[in-house]
């Protein structure tokens, strides 16, 4: 029972970055890599392959290492179950949302939920402001952030 209390609560980051050069360019190193990583593999007496997969891995993880600087990171935590629900109960849907199927309030709660997750102090004013002006893929991806870590299961239901 002590190592099932003492387990971390699931994390989750959102990388936030504007230059999307980096973006790009870590992706082509990263899918270079990959491929000259398969390729190794393939081909294990093959010493130039072995060579072109280490320089391509170091390639991107220079890329990485550039796109890490250049990002802003938020961290949001998986909140215990009663907390939850607590929060889920402080913004009941509206009889609109709840025909709709919803079990919380659409237009209040993920700013609560952003807040309360955020690993970096965000208050619910700052989380509302961020799901307001920010574009709908970026506010979509805050929302996701904090709400697929509430999600996340690390247990698995064993055959015997």
């Amino acid at each position: 029972m002590h190592r099932l209390r003492q387990r971390p609560r699931p994390q989750n980051k959102l990388r936030i970055c504007d230059d999307d050069q980096l973006r790009q360019r870590d992706e082509e190193a990263a899918q270079i890599a990959q491929r000259a990583r398969i390729f190794a593999e393939a081909s294990p007496a093959d010493a130039a392959a072995g060579q072109r997969a280490s320089e391509a891995e170091a390639a991107a993880d220079q890329a990485r290492a550039e796109l890490d600087d250049a990002s802003e990171f938020l961290t949001f935590l998986a909140l215990p179950r009663p907390v939850l629900e607590e929060l889920i109960a402080q913004h009941p849907p509206t009889e609109q949302q709840t025909e709709e199927g919803a079990i919380f309030n659409a237009d209040t709660f993920p700013a609560a939920l952003v807040s309360a997750a955020s690993r970096d102090g965000m208050s619910r004013e700052e989380a509302d402001e961020l799901l307001t002006t920010w574009s709908a893929p970026d506010a979509n991806a805050l929302w996701e952030a904090a709400w697929q870590v509430q999600q996340e299961s690390r247990v698995e239901l064993g055959k015997g």
